[in-house]
């Protein structure tokens, strides 16, 4: 059966070190300091080790294979995504990521496709990055869960994700910069606490505050199977109905009414949750996604999926069907 993981990451082998160039900053850049790995440098402090299947194509086509998969929905790791810089600087970072995935898709066309990144701190810049992804054959983008912790439903947004309408162009939003991370950082929280909640953070900005009812035809999926915001839309509606007052004051339509409306991938490492959010969601609104190639993810490619005893047709829709109707609109 044709499988598409819909959310991978990828850089550059190699990246020059923005902060050089722009003269200020904690840029991301790369040290190889033993054959197959790098560290990834957040200015002058270390973020962490990535390997060889962080960046080389013709690797990663060989481990999905094992899996039994062909094609790669690639983008940007979310630090990459730089929303604190100078608008000018993270649109000319943003060109150079982007050129990279086009020139992966270019070498590698059937087995790669490319969501491009935007500076989603500067309304004007990312539309102009819009039109030239569109241009270069991208189906969609990826962005964070906030810009520089303001949520996606603040006003200077809403021409982004208008444009993105207007383009047929997909959204990926991914988590990052978790909100309360500086004060949990024991355990590995950011991560695996910080991050649902920052995707359901997102999600119920997006609802909340009206900009999936306005743009009826927008195509949003959510990473990590919507983080926390399946497991509690419960909560999310009985604090719509009983206090409109301070939750329905942009938008009047229930937040359950958009489970059918938006995607979010299969990564649950829970295949009971799995079943739960596949119910809720429905079958043709959750895809194959792993997170590859880091610990966190799906590692396996969704095998557990095909161990769950659902019907051909069902695991169609997850494993390629709804992947394409989300990027492409059909």
């Amino acid at each position: 059966m044709q499988k598409i993981d819909m959310h991978t990451h990828i850089l550059p082998e190699r990246l020059p070190n923005f902060a050089d160039k722009f003269g200020y900053g904690d840029f991301i850049h790369l040290v190889h300091e033993r054959e197959g790995f790098a560290n990834m440098m957040k200015g002058n402090v270390f973020f962490r080790e990535i390997a060889k299947n962080c960046w080389d194509p013709e690797v990663r086509i060989s481990e999905y294979a094992h899996f039994k998969t062909r094609v790669q929905v690639v983008c940007t790791i979310p630090v990459m995504f730089s929303y604190w810089a100078k608008p000018a600087d993270c649109l000319d970072l943003s060109m150079f990521l982007n050129d990279h995935l086009a020139g992966i898709v270019d070498d590698y066309p059937e087995n790669y496709i490319a969501l491009g990144t935007i500076p989603m701190q500067d309304t004007d810049l990312a539309i102009k990055e819009l039109e030239r992804i569109k241009s270069l054959g991208f189906p969609g983008i990826q962005i964070g869960s906030n810009v520089n912790q303001q949520n996606l439903s603040e006003s200077q947004f809403f021409p982004i994700f208008e444009a993105c309408q207007k383009l047929n162009l997909a959204v990926f939003i991914h988590p990052w910069e978790m909100m309360g991370e500086a004060d949990m950082r024991k355990y590995w929280l950011p991560w695996l606490v910080g991050m649902p909640a920052e995707t359901a953070r997102a999600a119920a900005s997006l609802i909340f505050g009206g900009v999936l009812e306005r743009l009826p035809e927008l195509r949003v999926c959510f990473a990590h199977a919507g983080g926390s915001l399946i497991p509690t839309i419960g909560r999310l509606e009985h604090g719509f109905n009983c206090r409109p007052d301070l939750v329905a004051i942009d938008n009047p339509i229930t937040p359950r009414h958009y489970l059918g409306k938006i995607w979010v991938d299969s990564a649950t490492h829970d295949p009971q949750l799995f079943r739960y959010i596949l119910e809720v969601m429905g079958e043709d609104k959750v895809c194959l996604g792993s997170d590859y190639p880091f610990p966190l993810g799906d590692l396996e490619i969704g095998s557990f999926i095909e161990k769950l005893g659902l019907s051909e047709e069902t695991m169609e829709k997850i494993f390629y069907k709804n992947t394409i109707a989300w990027l492409y609109g059909h």
